[in-house]
């Protein structure tokens, strides 16, 4: 199999390319033991085009992904290349702990122990946490609980693991870097992404090379068991992090923080009495998305979002027929659309569909920022919910800020609007239409 038709599916190795072909699996079958040993330790048949080391002058690489995507493989096959390479070399190995360096990038399933070959496998002395290779490469042991024991020594290559639980995270970083001193200085950061500050660090320098990446992009070699149990994780900041690889941060001075909206969540809404959807048309016919979210009034008293049916690239006319449609979904009593943006379009279609809905149109005399402030507080006082995951919603929701800033995906948080409307109509009544202009 030539080097481009492995990469020819970006997710697969050459492994899972063979494992397609019949004849890959018979003549991989017919190997001999030692052969099949040597095969079981090549890390060039294993890896997935994304676990490849960048290409160019690099100096630090951050490996910021998923649980399971294979980062500790990376690292550890990074590491011993490089020290097979060089019999000089000295490596900096540091974990949240000694015990996360012992237990995870040396004696666990895919650290340096398990994935050397029988001829090169290093000499492990824990006593002292160092890792010595026939040649005569030495790594030794370092622990982010104390920084100032990089203060001393010199090294060619690092490798940092889970730097995103790191305690003295920047003071472990800078004392690990003063450790570079010698040859090339090159260092791989491995990590499941948190918005802590030497990740956000890392991840926002342009001269730091980056591999992303998520849960499933290993499915290959993943329990399905595993895969299937982590689907009701999907859409929430725990699943968006820990699975998709992404990096979710609070923004500051925002009405919505992650943490609340997951405190909000419930997987199902209980019986409903009433619904609205609130409308935020696009402000032209060549706009962005019309923002489009159903809410319902659960007989709990609480407010429930049940529907983020959102919609981007329509013709007015395309999105006034996806308004009606979510309002007989739902069973909605009302719609509520804002008049600044064409809001007339929604009223007269869904009227000349004759659909008996009413249709409250209203200008918005106050910024977004500060129409949302009461419906964040609904959210802190638990009386608003989610039914479900609405990620692209939620994104702009904590992008609001107090005081009328927006820092949220996309140039205006229409999805987050909408959903402002429809919750000011169910929960607060008259002291919503109050705050607005009702035409």
């Amino acid at each position: 199999m030539t080097r481009d038709a492995a990469r020819s599916v970006p997710w697969r190795s050459r492994a899972e390319h063979a494992a397609q072909s019949p004849a890959r699996t018979a003549w991989v079958a017919q190997l001999e033991d030692a052969d099949a040993v040597r095969l079981e330790k090549l890390w060039c048949w294993w890896r997935r085009q994304g676990q490849t080391p960048p290409d160019g002058d690099w100096r630090i690489w951050l490996v910021m992904a998923g649980r399971g995507f294979g980062k500790t493989r990376m690292g550890a096959e990074w590491v011993r290349a490089a020290a097979e390479r060089n019999h000089r070399l000295r490596i900096a190995l540091v974990g949240a702990t000694v015990e996360d360096v012992r237990r995870v990038m040396i004696e666990g399933e895919s650290g340096l122990l398990a994935i050397a070959g029988c001829r090169m496998r290093p000499r492990w002395e824990p006593s002292i946490g160092r890792l010595t290779w026939p040649g005569g490469a030495r790594a030794e042991v370092f622990s982010a609980s104390e920084p100032d024991k990089l203060r001393g020594p010199q090294h060619h290559i690092a490798w940092g693991d889970e730097i995103g639980k790191w305690s003295n995270g920047e003071e472990t970083w800078d004392n690990l870097m003063m450790t570079l001193r010698a040859g090339k200085p090159r260092v791989v950061a491995t990590t499941t992404p948190r918005g802590v500050p030497l990740v956000r660090r890392l991840f926002a320098d342009p001269m730091v090379a980056k591999t992303r990446g998520a849960t499933r992009d290993n499915r290959h070699n993943l329990a399905e068991s595993f895969l299937d149990s982590m689907r009701i994780y999907a859409g929430t900041r725990l699943g968006r992090q820990e699975l998709e690889g992404e990096l979710i941060e609070d923004v500051a001075g925002a009405l919505w923080t992650r943490e609340a909206i997951e405190r909000s969540r419930v997987r199902a809404a209980p019986e409903l009495v009433r619904a609205v959807v609130g409308v935020d048309p696009p402000a032209s016919a060549e706009g962005d998305a019309c923002g489009i979210v159903a809410v319902g009034l659960g007989r709990d008293g609480r407010g429930y979002v049940i529907e983020d049916a959102t919609i981007a690239g329509a013709s007015p006319e395309g999105w006034a027929r996806a308004v009606a449609g979510c309002a007989a979904r739902h069973h909605a009593e009302r719609v509520v659309a804002e008049k600044n943006q064409g809001g007339d379009m929604v009223a007269s279609v869904l009227r000349g569909a004759d659909t008996g809905l009413p249709v409250r149109l209203v200008h918005a005399s106050r910024g977004k920022s500060a129409r949302a402030e009461p419906i964040a507080l609904l959210y802190e006082a638990g009386k608003a919910r989610h039914a479900g995951t609405f990620p692209e919603l939620e994104d702009q929701l904590c992008g609001l800020q107090a005081g009328g800033g927006y820092e949220g995906p996309g140039r205006s948080p229409d999805r987050a609007d909408a959903l402002v409307w429809a919750m000011t109509e169910l929960m607060l009544g008259k002291r919503g239409a109050a705050r607005v202009t009702v035409m």
